[in-house]
């Protein structure tokens, strides 16, 4: 059955609901309800389930057990509930659907931005952007006056939840599908962590582990495929054969998620396929958690060109040329996914602008769902005051926010675009293939409550 604090009527999917909503006002509507911050003090009120012979490690303010047996933590990149959903009742994915009806399942919210980096990051810290750092794929920092990749370690303000157990002396590994991720992941870990992106490249010294080709037994994905995906999987399933870690997190990628929506053949196959992998995962004895770091929607019209809102371009007509600095976070090198663009920006105004009046008439402006001051934006969306904009901008359901027309080169894109980084893809799956026990059923569930409810409360 399908468990859901928020969204009782969920039953047929994550987002389903949402479509039927009158866009600007009711997206507005929805976004102040979403604004709701958990107290950092709330973050360690816990009640895990521990015995004696269970040591509880304390990470970032939350408790969490010791391992009873093999633990998986999934983050499937993209993942709406929807793709789950069609593919149940297209009923090629029966390992999910015993999650769902013999396990637990969840609609939960990822954090915002709803983009790649800041929730990985909130996963595996068990915490909101504000207190672990990361807020974005890319940022502009004011420390250096560049704009940069956020890929860095040196960017995360604490440790992981993987971190802390491998230094506790369990058995950890890491597998995520992109090589941006993998430092941040893989941060003070003492264990294994490699990119299927790179997977020809590991090493002992650098990755905990050589020879991965020869151990997973595909070749090297096209960051661009499918595949690089499944070989996440694959060599999950390899790694808890040969290694048994106590504890393994994967991480994959949403290049099917950009290109089909949910109940597309394509998107089927790729969500049978991961189901397979789960199921022999749970077949070894692992209790499995699966989530996801954001949704993913349609950006564009009938005619399937993207429907784009150029904010640098709106901000030099208002402001002057080039007197802002407009700031897009979804921006990663893996370009063909997205065109960098996404349902979210920041921007940086020069001095003595009126930034509420500036809010006023953004808010006004057709496709802005929400836009938000600096402190704001800081305190309703739990983010780090000092590494974000002025103002924040979030777009509606089916808009993205670009700089300039100029800038950005669509010709990578071959299909019509989905994207996210909205309040509209931030709801997500939040399952586990045994049941959760001990917990508030009227709870507002986040992504990142993944390790704490499948480490306290199972078993």
């Amino acid at each position: 059955m399908l468990r859901t604090a928020s969204c009782p009527a969920m039953l047929a999917g994550g987002s389903r609901i949402l479509r039927g909503l009158r866009r600007k006002q009711l997206d507005y509507e929805h976004a102040q309800k979403r604004m709701v911050p958990i107290e950092q003090e709330n973050l360690s009120e816990r009640h895990p389930m521990t015995t004696q012979s269970s040591p509880v490690l304390h990470v970032n303010g939350r408790s969490y057990r010791w391992m009873s047996g093999p633990t998986v933590v999934v983050c499937v990149d993209g993942c709406e509930y929807d793709y789950i959903t069609a593919a149940v009742q297209a009923g090629v994915v029966p390992y999910f659907q015993e999650m769902i009806t013999s396990g637990t399942a969840y609609v939960a919210d990822c954090v915002m931005p709803s983009f790649t980096n800041p929730n990985n990051l909130s996963i595996v810290t068990g915490t909101p952007p504000a207190v672990h750092g990361i807020c974005g794929n890319y940022f502009y920092d004011p420390d250096t006056g560049q704009e940069v990749m956020m890929n860095d370690p040196t960017y995360l303000r604490t440790g992981t939840i993987l971190a802390a157990f491998a230094d506790a002396g369990a058995k950890v590994a890491v597998v995520t599908a992109k090589d941006k991720l993998r430092t941040l992941l893989g941060h003070k870990l003492v264990g294994v962590c490699f990119s299927a992106e790179k997977a020809d490249q590991a090493s002992l010294a650098e990755n905990g582990i050589a020879n991965v080709l020869e151990l997973v037994g595909l070749p090297l994905p096209s960051v661009y495929s499918a595949e690089l995906s499944e070989f996440v999987f694959a060599a999950g399933v390899k790694l808890m054969e040969s290694r048994r870690p106590d504890l393994l997190y994967l991480s994959t990628t949403d290049y099917i998620q950009h290109k089909a929506a949910p109940g597309a053949a394509t998107a089927n196959a790729f969500y049978a396929m991961m189901d397979t992998y789960l199921a022999r995962l749970g077949a070894l004895g692992a209790t499995i958690a699966l989530t996801a770091d954001h949704g993913m929607n349609a950006k564009h019209g009938p005619d399937g060109q993207p429907n784009v809102l150029y904010l640098q371009d709106m901000l030099d007509s208002w402001l002057g040329a080039d007197a802002a600095r407009v700031i897009l976070p979804i921006t990663d090198p893996y370009v063909v996914h997205h065109g960098a663009l996404g349902s979210f920006a920041l921007a940086y105004l020069p001095s003595g602008t009126d930034m509420a009046g500036l809010v006023q008439r953004l808010s006004a402006v057709p496709g802005i769902a929400l836009a938000l001051t600096r402190a704001e934006a800081a305190k309703h969306f739990e983010l780090p005051a000092d590494r974000i904009g002025d103002i924040a901008v979030v777009s509606e359901r089916h808009v993205v926010i670009g700089t300039s027309a100029a800038r950005h080169d669509l010709s990578g894109l071959d299909a019509p675009l989905r994207s996210h980084g909205g309040l509209s893809e931030q709801q997500v799956p939040l399952l586990f293939n045994r049941k959760v026990t001990a917990v508030d059923r009227a709870r507002h569930w986040r992504n990142f409550d993944a390790f704490d409810l499948v480490l306290n409360h199972i078993g």
